[in-house]
Order: structure tokens, then sequence, then C-alpha cells
């Protein structure tokens, strides 16, 4: 069973940056697909960014420019470097991780204060 462990999250002005981690563990095999999503209070959980093999990626237009995905494949950990942040990026962030299905990290509330 994969577990996904992710650290990073916090309160943040507007403007500031965060950078998210989350690492991967107990698949004997490496993910493929790694990635983001995020759910606002109120609002349906939406992707945020993909990373797949390590290095094609894929942003929402909202992220776009702002937010940059990497992956240490040595590692299994993803990350989500997000600068210029907006209040509008409040939300708690969930990792995902495609094996031969799809593993959930417990999530990791980004606050940006205005």
């Amino acid at each position: 069973q994969v577990q996904l462990v992710e650290s990073g999250g916090g309160l943040v002005q507007s403007g500031g940056s965060l950078r998210l981690s989350c690492a991967a563990s107990g698949s004997r095999f490496s993910p493929n697909v790694m990635g983001w999503y995020r759910q606002a209070p109120g609002k349906q959980r939406e992707l945020v960014a993909t990373i797949s093999g390590g290095v094609s990626t894929n942003y929402a237009d909202s992220v776009k420019g702002r937010f940059t995905i990497s992956r240490d494949n040595a590692k299994d950990t993803v990350y989500l470097q997000m600068n210029s942040l907006k209040p509008e990026d409040t939300a708690v962030y969930y990792c995902y991780a495609d094996v031969y299905y799809r593993a959930w990290g417990q999530g990791t509330q980004v606050t940006v204060s205005s």
C-alpha cells in the first residue's frame, strides 16, 4: 500500500511563496504520475498540476507561470513550488500518486492572506 506524506503548507501573505513536498513510500513500483489537487471551502476539488515520468508537466490555467511541479525520482517525492500566491490559492492541497491505483495524501492547508 502506497503512503503519501505531505509537508510544507502554512500561512503566507499575498505575493509570498511556499513549497509543498509529498513523499511516496510502501510500493514496489515507483508512481508513474504524481500531482496535486486542491479544495477550497465550498468548492469542488480541482487539479493543480501533474508530472508524468518525472518530466512531462501539466498545470491548471489559474496557476500557470506561478507554480512549478517537480519530482525527485530517486526519492519518489513530488514538490510544488508556489510563487506569487494569491488569496484565491487558499485551499487544502492534496498530493496523489498513480501506481496501479490512485493513492492520496492526507492534505495540507495553504492559507494566503490579503
